[in-house]
């Protein structure tokens, strides 16, 4: 399982701090209404805030595009106590805007970093080297990265015996899998169950419950912890929920926003370790840390929220409206993404992220 180092304890400990062994609601280690949520990743006792912070699109920009915007929403993450970051050398220039937002405490954070490589022949380790060397440079690190994960399982066969190579020899913390398709979850709780996987990264909101079926029992049976990715389903919760307020039952567990609702119901399922909602937009990023305090929702009262939600109009049609509905992000990948479309007879459904 995954070894901490010296400097992966201090940050997790950074950001633990104000938790305590039993929360006002009496629950033994449940939080207080001022306190952080944090979980434990299985195996080692090394404890992370519940809310991350994702960068897909929403950190990727044009060059010399402004960048100020990204910078605050980090500091912003930061001072309320949160720790855990995810990106990818597939997010454009994401990994390296993350990096310039985190100088001065970038060895204080805990990052998830992905692999997504195949070679030039089978086994070929050169190019997933020369990603791991490029996103150490792009984040700035004095320090192994947290996490490595084996992005959307691309080439898992090889890529999964390099990484274990890596953190035999002290150049990665810890070792991953992710997707984001439900159509792929069979898969990802296979290698799961397998062994030799440290996090699990997969897409899992109070609209999207497939998660549940394997990928969850799979993770908290190995011991295995589980970071999520689209809690919010890319700007679409928002708008499916557009213009309404918040119902009374968010207030049994703190929520005072919308934001809130849906990450706190994630953070409800035991195996989750830590949510990823990525945004640009500082005045979210504060709603989103929001949910890191207080306690989530129990079961029953996740039933309640699902079923309040089941009655809104377009809730059950969400997973086939478009990512981020009425935002635009300015990107490369955005840019070349464009580019293939006009060139291309075929499109498919939605990118991988």
């Amino acid at each position: 399982m995954l070894k901490v180092t010296g400097g992966l304890a201090a940050a997790a400990a950074g950001g633990a701090a104000g938790a305590s062994p039993a929360g006002a609601h009496g629950r033994p280690g449940a939080p207080g209404p001022r306190e952080l949520i944090t979980r434990t990743v299985p195996g080692t006792g090394q404890r992370l805030p519940a809310v991350g912070l994702g960068t897909f699109t929403t950190f990727d920009t044009l060059p010399d595009a402004p960048t100020g915007h990204i910078s605050e929403v980090v500091r912003r993450f930061h001072e309320a106590g949160g720790r855990v970051l995810d990106t990818s050398p597939l997010y454009g220039a994401a990994e390296a805007n993350t990096g310039a937002a985190l100088a001065g405490f970038q060895d204080r954070v805990f990052v998830a970093d992905k692999i997504w490589s195949t070679g030039d022949f089978l086994w070929d380790e050169t190019h997933a080297l020369a990603s791991l060397e490029r996103s150490m440079e792009r984040l700035a690190r004095g320090r192994p990265l947290d996490v490595v994960q084996v992005h959307s399982l691309v080439n898992i066969d090889c890529v999964l015996p390099m990484l274990h190579a890596w953190k035999a020899e002290g150049r990665i913390g810890a070792i991953g899998v992710t997707h984001h398709e439900p159509a792929y979850f069979d898969v990802l709780a296979d290698w799961i169950e397998r062994g030799g996987i440290d996090f699990v990264q997969v897409h899992y909101s109070v609209r999207t419950r497939a998660a549940e079926e394997r990928v969850l029992p799979a993770a908290a049976a190995a011991g295995v912890a589980v970071l999520v990715n689209m809690p919010l389903e890319k700007g679409r919760l928002h708008h499916v929920v557009g213009g309404r307020e918040v119902p009374g039952l968010a207030a049994e567990f703190g929520a005072a926003n919308w934001a809130q609702f849906f990450l706190k119901w994630v953070l409800g399922h035991p195996a989750v370790t830590a949510v990823l909602p990525a945004t640009s937009n500082p005045d979210h990023l504060t709603e989103n840390v929001g949910a890191m305090r207080g306690e989530p929702p129990d079961r029953a009262t996740r039933r309640r929220m699902v079923r309040h939600l089941e009655k809104v109009p377009g809730f059950d049609a969400l997973p086939t409206t478009p990512w981020y509905p009425g935002k635009s992000y300015p990107g490369l990948v955005t840019r070349a993404q464009a580019g293939i479309r006009g060139r291309s007879p075929w499109w498919p459904s939605a990118p991988a992220t």
